[in-house]
């Protein structure tokens, strides 16, 4: 009797698992239609195009124009960046952007890597694709998608990929050797727009899904920061035996353990006990300061974007000026939260002008600014925690770069609970938000240290 009991509870624990746990822990893929009207009855169209960016002198001269007519308003003396950008400062900006940033030029720094469109769930999504140079005999390039995020572009990966795709070239050493595929989000940069609300992280995860699937790829690893960070996560819960890697720059945890809000409390006073190590306790403590009011001060802009995106997309679509500065306020409190107290913001201690510039070029020849920021409701409009990503576990191997300067924090002891398979986790020398654009050497450095480790196993 006792055996028959028994042997009922593992036939009963076994079919729990496969029925019932299965579709717990890895997200279903589904499938969506984001193009106008209808879904047709018709196969969609699955051809990959060459795409150039390209501006005409018309664009560009309406650009100027409105250059010239910007509206500006005196900063309050001594404000420096705590209110915002500062309009001195941003003076200086149009004025460089006007009269001496090479549009033209920079569209060929842009068309120097391969640029592909094609359609997938209705919608054009664009892609740079870049395949090392070289290769030496018995080395495989390892496919790797990397994903931007807001207000960033596909461009901030510009300064890493020939890190990763040619690193014999750059004085590094051969493996590993990647294949990099870096698509723009639907509605940023030059990828179409979704026609339809509730484009979320999920679904553009399984667009790029789609896409790797298209260009060959059935195992390939992901890398992202910000939204990327997300949505390569997403990836990796949807499709984990396709994902041989997820490495992020920027930690998303929704699953709350009932120890964490205890552990803000007492984690500064007995870190062990919370398995807080010395940097995390650096970062995050006193909490108010280093963590409650960063969040405050910064995220105003997501309350904005994540309920009433369209209006606030209206300015930003109308004012060049008005875009740079809403975009570039972020490349300085997000690169170093102690740039608000310089009269330049620290914009030019870590970029370029051109490079910065080249970033809010995308956002105006696409007239993208509206939709990317439309990304914010559709993820966060709903509530935050109360999706069905929120309480998948992540079991693929994980990479995390903690930059110093990130936007918010992430422990090690956190992360576990979402990433369940961490096997690299570094605490990187300086950094911030914008990690492939400004540190891009380090960045790929841990990314080639991740995968080397997978490769090995």
């Amino acid at each position: 009797m006792l055996l028959e009991v028994a042997l009922a509870l593992v036939v009963g624990a076994v079919l729990y698992l496969l029925l019932f746990r299965t579709k717990e822990e890895i997200l279903p893929i589904g499938d969506g239609w984001w193009g106008e009207g209808q879904k047709p009855n018709s196969a969609e169209d699955e051809t990959i195009r060459p795409f150039k960016v390209e501006t005409s002198e018309a664009e560009l001269n309406d650009l100027y124009r409105r250059i010239d007519e910007t509206r500006f308003t005196p900063p309050l003396e001594g404000s420096r960046f705590h209110y915002g950008f500062n309009s001195t400062y941003l003076r200086k900006v149009a004025s460089y952007w006007r009269n001496e940033f090479d549009w033209k030029k920079q569209t060929e720094v842009l068309n120097k890597y391969p640029h592909f469109k094609t359609r997938i769930e209705g919608i054009n999504i664009h892609f740079v694709h870049v395949k090392p140079p070289r290769l030496s005999k018995g080395c495989t390039a390892k496919p790797l998608l990397m994903v931007h995020g807001w207000p960033g572009s596909f461009y901030e990966f510009y300064k890493i990929i020939p890190l990763l795709t040619d690193p014999a070239g750059h004085s590094l050493s051969e493996e590993p050797i990647f294949e990099v595929i870096c698509p723009s989000i639907p509605g940023y940069g030059f990828s179409e727009a979704s026609h339809k609300p509730g484009c979320n992280s999920v679904s553009v995860a399984r667009i790029f899904y789609k896409l790797m699937l298209r260009l060959g790829f059935r195992e390939f690893y992901v890398q992202g920061g910000d939204w990327g960070s997300l949505i390569c996560t997403n990836i990796a819960q949807m499709v984990p035996t396709h994902v041989r890697g997820l490495h992020v720059n920027m930690v998303f945890v929704s699953r709350m353990k009932f120890t964490r809000p205890l552990s803000l409390m007492l984690g500064q006073r007995f870190p062990g006990l919370f398995d807080f190590q010395d940097e995390d306790v650096r970062r995050m403590f006193p909490f108010l300061k280093k963590v409650l009011y960063k969040v405050i001060r910064e995220s105003g802009y997501m309350h904005i974007q994540a309920t009433k995106p369209d209006t606030v997309g209206c300015s930003l679509n109308d004012s060049p000026v008005g875009l740079a500065a809403y975009i570039l306020e972020k490349f300085t409190t997000w690169t170093d939260p102690e740039f608000v107290n310089l009269e330049d913001g620290g914009l030019e201690r870590k970029f370029s002008l051109d490079d910065l510039l080249t970033n809010v070029m995308i956002y105006w020849v696409s007239g993208c600014i509206t939709s990317s920021v439309r990304f914010y409701k559709e993820n966060l409009g709903q509530g935050i925690g109360g999706s069905q990503h929120d309480k998948v576990p992540v079991k693929v191997p994980t990479g995390v770069a903690s930059f110093p300067s990130e936007l918010m924090h992430c422990p090690l002891s956190w992360a576990k609970g979402q990433y369940t398979n961490i096997v690299s986790f570094k605490f990187m020398p300086r950094g911030g938000h914008f990690a492939a654009l400004e540190e891009p050497a380090l960045l790929a450095d841990h990314i080639r240290q991740f995968t080397r480790k997978l490769e090995q196993k």
